[in-house]
């Protein structure tokens, strides 16, 4: 991936979502070999309706859409007219985001919070908390698999949406391709969960019809990138990088397109939801 030189213009948004570090050689460590744009990341801390929910390490780029999607594939509201406003605060390393939920969802949340209470600290414990990582989903309605050409050359298209990539690298990218192999929308972040948030909630804030694309991601694919597509309605999800076996076999428990394109080979079909339904 191509870095950015000291002449090139930065997008004041791009500016702000990198740094800078010297670095030097092995052969001499004391001496300076040059600088680098680096990557920015922050502790952005989300509360719900004032309760304290979680802190989450994301690129300081696109975080209201980072905080929509997030609040919906995690479950944690089932429907965007659960989310009456999102305020960002704060600046440099530590941002807030203050969300205010309708009553019913902050409810729902509030007796989540309850059930896993008394579990031990060490992370995904007891029955509840594996509950959330073996969610029960709805299967999306059977969709049609793209057409192949759509995916010719899609790595060089995908560049053209990885702006902050260019520049610094150390990022993923999430992209949403319509119904006709356009690619419409794309976000950058340090983590690849948290670049499909940003885009399914951008997909809610611009109101696109998620039921009608592609998301796809650059990187690899495992179970919890199946929770969010399947959770925000899209037919269809490609990776450039291989999925997980647990992922497969979700993708065709809940009719979910699962393709992963291969650098050099063609695209492999693991689900297709029309054969999965028989």
């Amino acid at each position: 991936m191509t870095r950015a030189s000291a002449n090139t213009p930065i997008p004041a948004a791009i500016a702000h979502a990198q740094g800078q570090a010297r670095y030097s050689s092995l052969e001499d460590p004391q001496q300076t070999v040059g600088i680098s744009a680096l990557a920015a990341e922050v502790a952005l801390s989300i509360a719900y309706n004032g309760l304290s929910h979680s802190v989450m390490m994301v690129s300081p780029l696109d975080l209201e859409d980072f905080v929509v999607g997030f609040t919906l594939t995690a479950g944690l509201a089932e429907s965007p007219d659960d989310l009456y406003d999102v305020q960002i605060e704060g600046e440099g390393e530590a941002r807030r985001a203050e969300v205010n939920l309708s009553n019913r969802a902050f409810w729902q949340l509030k007796q989540q919070r309850r059930q896993l209470a008394g579990n031990s600290g060490c992370g995904l414990c007891g029955v509840e908390a594996l509950e959330q990582a073996l969610p029960e989903l709805q299967s999306l309605p059977a969709g049609s698999l793209p057409r192949a050409e759509w995916f010719e050359g899609l790595r060089q298209r995908i560049g053209e949406f990885q702006v902050l990539g260019r520049h610094c690298g150390a990022v993923h990218a999430a992209l949403f391709m319509d119904g006709e192999g356009t690619l419409r929308l794309g976000r950058e972040d340090i983590g690849r969960h948290n670049a499909l948030d940003k885009l399914i909630g951008a997909l809610v804030r611009q109101k696109l019809d998620a039921s009608a694309g592609i998301a796809i991601v650059t990187s690899r694919c495992s179970l919890e990138l199946i929770h969010k597509v399947v959770r925000a309605g899209i037919p269809t999800l490609v990776s450039l990088s291989a999925p997980t076996a647990l992922a497969v076999q979700w993708a065709q428990r809940h009719a979910l397109n699962l393709i992963h394109l291969p650098q050099h080979s063609p695209p492999r079909v693991y689900s297709a939801a029309r054969l999965a339904r028989g």
